[in-house]
C-alpha cells in the first residue's frame, strides 16, 4: 500500500486539524468517491461565493430545478434563481432552514448555510435534502411540538415579566394622590430613574407598574425584584446572573440575572433600602457604566434598562448613618414620587371600598353591592397602619361575613369597632379635629420655610420631621415645593 507523501507542503488554508501534517482530508478521497458524494441523488447543491456568484451546482440541482449548468456558473444567484434566499444568508450570516415541501412528488427540506474561513464569510451553500414522506411527516410533527412548547414558554415569560397595572388601577381623587399620579405620568415619558417613597401597603408597586405601562418600554419586560426576600449571599447572582460552574450548586449552563432579563425594559428594585451595602457598590457601577458582570465571569455585558426603585425606609437618614451609599442615593433619586398614606387621603376611602367590593367578587354573582354609611364612617376614622393593603383585607373579610347585600358595622373587624365605641357616629367629630390638626401643621410648615428661606432640609430639622415627610405634607397642603 502506498503511503501518503507527508513531506509535501500543505495546501493553502490547510491546518493541522485537517489531517496529518496539516493536509486536507480531501486528499485521501478518490475522484470517483468525491464525485459520488457531491452528485448523490439525495441532495441538490448550489454554491455561491461571498459576492453571490454561482461557483458550483450539482447535476441533481440542475435536473430538479431546470437550471442549466453552463448558464449558471459565473452568474449571480439572483439571475439563476430569483427566488433564492442565499443573498439573505450572505447578508446576515445566519442559517435559513426552509419548511418541508413537495416538488415533483418529492419531499424536500431546504437548507441555506453560510460558509466561513478564519471567521470571514466566504460564501453560502444551498442544499435540498430528499427524504421519504413519512420521515418528513415525523420531522414536521416534532417541529410543531417544539414550536408549541416555545409559544407556551414565551407566553409564560411574557406573563411573568410584564406590568399588570396601569394608572386606572390607582383609585382616588384627593389632591395628594392626584399630584403623585401626575408626577408619575410625567416620569413615564422620560427614561430617568424614579424613586417611589411611601409606607408599606400604600401602593408603591402599583405606581411602578403604571409608569412602565405608560412608557416607551411598555412592550418589553418589567422585572420586579424584592430586595428583602433574597438572601444576602445570593442577591448578586440573582441580580447579575452567573456563569457555568461559578459556585457549588450552580446550574451547569449558568443563569441570567434580573438585569439581563430586563434588557430594553424596566427593572423594579422593591425595598432597595434593604439591599446589602456591598451590593450597592456593584449596583452603582451598573448604573454608571450600563454594564453587568456575571458572578464568575470576566467579560462585561451591555444592558439597556430603566430603573424604578421603591422603599419605605428613610434613605436620607440611612445615608447619614453610613448604611446606604450617598452616590447611589443620588443615582436612584432623580425623580422622587411620595405616595400618601391612607390616613392622609381618607376622603378616597369610599371610592376604594366600592372598587374592592366589585373587584374581590370577580366573576362571581355579586352578592354584596354596597356599604352602610355608619360602616363607611368607621372606615374613615380608622388609622390604617397597613394602608390600602389593610383596607383591601378588611373589605374581603366583610364580604365573606356579610349576610345581606350591604356591608354593615357588624361585618367589620373588632379593632375598628373598638375605635368607634362611645363615639356619636352621627355627629362625627373627627373631621373637625382633623381640620384643626391640618391647619396647625400647615401654619407651622409655612412659618418654618419662611424662617429658613425656603430651605427644606433646615425647615424639616426645625419641625423635627424627616425631609421626605415635610415634602409629603407640602404636597398634601398645596404648599409650593
Amino acid at each position: 500500500m502506498t503511503q501518503p507523501d507527508d513531506s509535501a507542503a500543505p495546501t493553502s488554508g490547510a491546518s493541522a486539524a485537517n489531517g496529518p501534517l496539516g493536509q486536507s482530508p480531501l486528499k485521501h478521497i478518490s475522484g470517483d468517491l468525491l464525485e459520488s458524494l457531491i452528485d448523490n441523488p439525495f441532495e441538490s447543491l448550489i454554491l455561491v461565493d461571498a459576492d453571490g456568484i454561482v461557483r458550483f451546482m450539482n447535476n441533481s440541482y440542475e435536473k430538479v430545478y431546470a437550471r442549466s449548468l453552463e448558464n449558471a456558473i459565473g452568474r449571480h444567484i439572483r439571475e439563476v434563481a430569483p427566488e433564492s434566499l442565499l443573498p439573505e444568508v450572505l447578508e446576515t450570516g445566519k442559517v435559513i432552514v426552509g419548511r418541508s415541501r413537495i416538488l415533483e412528488d418529492k419531499s424536500q427540506i431546504v437548507v441555506r448555510i453560510p460558509l466561513r474561513k478564519d471567521g470571514k464569510l466566504t460564501g453560502a451553500l444551498g442544499k435540498v435534502i430528499y427524504a421519504p414522506p413519512e420521515a418528513l411527516q415525523e420531522l414536521a410533527r416534532k417541529i410543531t411540538a417544539l414550536e408549541q412548547h416555545l409559544e407556551i414558554f414565551k407566553a409564560e415569560f411574557t406573563h411573568a415579566y410584564s406590568s399588570r397595572y396601569t394608572f386606572d388601577h390607582i383609585i382616588g381623587e384627593t389632591a395628594p394622590l392626584r399630584q403623585a399620579k401626575e408626577l408619575a405620568r410625567q416620569s413615564a415619558r422620560t427614561n430617568a430613574a424614579v424613586l417611589i417613597l411611601g409606607e408599606s401597603g400604600s401602593g408603591k408597586e402599583l405606581f411602578a407598574h403604571a409608569i412602565h405601562s405608560s412608557s416607551r418600554r411598555q412592550d418589553h419586560p418589567f422585572v420586579s425584584v424584592n430586595c428583602t426576600t433574597i438572601p444576602n449571599e445570593l442577591i448578586e447572582s440573582e441580580l447579575f446572573g452567573y456563569e457555568a460552574g461559578a459556585f457549588t450548586g450552580s446550574l451547569q449552563k449558568g443563569k441570567k440575572g434580573k438585569f439581563e432579563l430586563a434588557n430594553k425594559g424596566t427593572i423594579h428594585l422593591d425595598e432597595i433600602g434593604d439591599m446589602p451595602y456591598l451590593t450597592q457598590s456593584k449596583l452603582l457601577r451598573v448604573l454608571q457604566e450600563g454594564e453587568i458582570e456575571k458572578v464568575g465571569g470576566t467579560t462585561p455585558q451591555r444592558v439597556d434598562f430603566r430603573l424604578i426603585c421603591t422603599t419605605n425606609r428613610p434613605l436620607e437618614q440611612m445615608v447619614k448613618k453610613g448604611t446606604f451609599r450617598l452616590d447611589l442615593y443620588y443615582r436612584i433619586n432623580v425623580i422622587a414620587i411620595p405616595v400618601p398614606a391612607l390616613r392622609d387621603i381618607r376622603e378616597d376611602i369610599p371610592l376604594m371600598v366600592h372598587h374592592f367590593i366589585r373587584k374581590l367578587q370577580g366573576g362571581e354573582a355579586r352578592r354584596v353591592a354596597s356599604v352602610s354609611e355608619q360602616a363607611l364612617s368607621l372606615l374613615k376614622q380608622y388609622a390604617w397602619p397597613g394602608n390600602v393593603r389593610e383596607l383591601k383585607n378588611v373589605i374581603e373579610r366583610a364580604i365573606v361575613l356579610c349576610r345581606g347585600d350591604c356591608i354593615d358595622v357588624g361585618d367589620l373587624p373588632t379593632a375598628l369597632l373598638q375605635q368607634g365605641a362611645g363615639q356619636d357616629l352621627a355627629a362625627d367629630p373627627v373631621p373637625l379635629l382633623k381640620e384643626v390638626v391640618h391647619s396647625a401643621e400647615q401654619q407651622a410648615i409655612v412659618k418654618a420655610l419662611q424662617k429658613t428661606g425656603n430651605n427644606k432640609s433646615a425647615a424639616a430639622k426645625m419641625l423635627g420631621i424627616h425631609r421626605t415627610a415635610l415634602y409629603q405634607k407640602m404636597v398634601r397642603y398645596g404648599i409650593p415645593t
